[in-house]
């Protein structure tokens, strides 16, 4: 992901290397080269990040537009033709991509084999007016829905039931609307029958339907948006809409969707200016808008849809010199848990990342977010659930827009560590050394130096003879602990071995003291190879000779547990031998 602002740059200089560098969808359902597709169908097709908008065009040739000519889909990878497909017909799908600043894209074309129909369609029925409407508009157009497999409509419209005196079987081709040539008689019920065909007939039965005029009166006309103007581009998120006034409406209809068929921003609000603001528009999107003046007499009619597009926003964006999908948004190497000092409440936590600017949050009891600070630090008195996020700003299109990334990371106690003694044992050129400690932190360990490097087991195997510190470190940075082992390693004061012989030499076994000591031990342990406790030693006494309970040990090897009078230990092992 990009760090800074100069993809706007990269945006506006070779744009032609992106037609090479962006791989085109494929269709997902129908696939290319299916067969037997339902004329019903919704053609989806892949997902292309960073696009702005697609447009698809249906035919029955490659790049054909006979069925579909050019009709945009917002950011919606998906389409229903509005009068169904031909049957028994090779399909091409042409699908372009389209981009701010850059050109479109025009995929090649993909194509599938649609079902053969042999049977005539459904019936119709009217959507506007409805069956049974009053006080409709002397001025209003005939509209039915899709009849599955329909290839034309005839259509009938008269004053009573069959008369046909103002329409008379009329073969309307493939339309879903019929426009009268004059407006409709006032007060006065209007009975419209539709029979749609195709090759293979005309349904039986199809029923006739009725709506009932209002009075006369003057419908409003259609008003023009002014701002944003049709196709423009790089609109704000919170844009001011405008149209035009019209002579004689009582208000204003405002539709606004990603794509041309669904009103999913706004569905009808009604405004009496003319204007409006919507806020919260997604950024690098398409947008469909119409407004419909009204009044007493009803809606305007055929007006018509524009079209705009938002400011890039964040991304993700093409980069035109690579191809590559980049964004604005930071990235982010915060940790996932913080530990706080017990001892040193509030502690400060910082960003770990270069922004322009942050924000940090905890979570409330609830689940709900607060602000806490707006700084590159926060103050944190408690364990839980916070949130920190980090921005870039970019200027586009006259206007500041945040590109933020977040990261929610739990707050947990941490506490310096407590060493409460090492266990040490020897090998026959070095030690064992574990570490024995306390405390809630997260601890890693060294022997080497408070600057690491640090492990995170306890145990070091094969230390030298000339190690004098252990280090413990929290993890969640409340300090280091320091334990001197110097004095504990002291091999060469506990003999490797003794012979109980009598001959006055090494006829016991017992710790050597010697000036160097800085400890004083108070008792020793010694155990069997078992682990089995056979001896308490007193330090001071002339030694152990060998024997339990007057029994005399064979050969063997035992190990010692030394205690100092401050509860420091260390362990060994030594070797009886008869």
């Amino acid at each position: 992901m990009i760090k800074r602002g100069l993809i706007f740059v990269c945006l506006l200089i070779g744009a032609i290397q992106i037609l090479y560098a962006q791989d085109c969808p494929d269709l997902l359902d129908p696939a290319n080269g299916a067969v037997n597709v339902p004329i019903d169908a919704t053609i989806n097709w892949e997902t292309v990040e960073g696009v702005t908008g697609y447009i698809i065009s249906i035919g029955t040739t490659p790049g054909g537009i006979d069925i579909v000519n050019a009709q945009p889909t917002g950011s919606i990878p998906s389409y229903t033709p509005e009068l169904g497909l031909p049957d028994n017909t090779l399909v091409y799908v042409t699908i372009t991509l389209f981009y701010f600043n850059l050109p479109d894209i025009v995929c090649q074309s993909q194509s599938f084999q649609t079902e053969d129909i042999v049977v005539p369609p459904i019936c119709t029925a009217l959507t506007s007016p409805s069956n049974g409407a009053t006080d409709v508009n002397i001025a209003t157009n005939i509209n039915w829905s899709y009849a599955l497999g329909a290839t034309g409509y005839i259509l009938t419209v008269g004053t009573s039931p069959g008369s046909g005196d103002l329409v008379n079987n009329l073969d309307v081709g493939n339309a879903l609307s019929y426009n009268l040539q004059s407006d409709l008689p006032p007060e006065t019920e209007i009975f419209v029958r539709i029979i749609p065909y195709n090759e293979n007939g005309q349904p039986l039965g199809c029923s006739e339907e009725s709506f009932t005029t209002g009075i006369l009166a003057a419908l409003p006309d259609c008003t023009t948006v002014i701002d944003p103007l049709d196709g423009a581009i790089n609109v704000p998120l919170t844009p001011l809409i405008e149209w035009e006034e019209v002579a004689g409406a009582a208000g204003y209809l405002v539709y606004i969707g990603t794509t041309p068929f669904e009103n999913d921003i706004l569905d009808g609000g009604i405004f009496t200016e003319t204007s409006a603001y919507v806020i919260n528009f997604e950024s690098n999107t398409v947008y469909f808008i119409r407004v419909v003046p009204f009044n007493a007499s009803g809606e305007a009619l055929g007006c018509v849809q524009s079209s705009f597009s938002t400011i890039l926003g964040c991304g993700p964006f093409l980069n035109p010199d690579t191809g590559d999908l980049e964004t604005l948004n930071p990235e982010l190497s915060f940790p996932d848990q913080v530990g706080i000092c017990l001892d040193a409440i509030p502690n400060i936590i910082y960003a770990t990342d270069m922004a322009d600017g942050y924000r940090w949050y905890q979570y409330d009891d609830q689940g709900e977010l607060f602000l806490i600070s707006e700084e590159s630090e926060a103050e944190i008195s408690e364990v839980g659930l916070y949130r920190y996020e980090a921005y870039l700003t970019s200027d586009q299109a006259g206007f500041t827009v945040e590109c933020p990334s977040f990261k929610d990371f739990t707050v947990v106690s941490s506490e310096r560590a407590n060493i409460n003694g090492v266990n040490l044992t020897d090998s026959p050129v070095s030690f064992d050394l574990e570490v024995i400690v306390s405390g809630i932190g997260n601890y890693e360990f060294s022997i080497g130096s408070e600057l690491g490097p640090f492990q995170e087991s306890n145990v070091f195997n094969d230390i030298p003879e000339n190690t004098s510190m252990v280090y413990v470190r929290d993890r969640n940075g409340c300090g280091i602990a320091t334990f001197d082992i110097s004095s504990l390693i002291i091999k060469k004061g506990f003999p490797k071995f003794f012979t109980p012989n009598n001959d006055g030499i090494n006829d016991s076994w017992q710790y050597i003291a010697n000036q160097e000591d800085g400890f004083q031990l108070e008792i020793i342990y010694i155990f069997n190879r078992y682990g089995k406790l056979i001896i308490s030693l007193d330090p001071n006494s002339a030694g152990w000779t060998g024997e339990v309970d007057g029994y005399r040990l064979p050969t063997s090897d035992f190990w010692y547990r030394a205690v100092t009078t401050e509860g420091r230990s260390f362990f060994g092992h030594f070797t009886l031998r008869r």
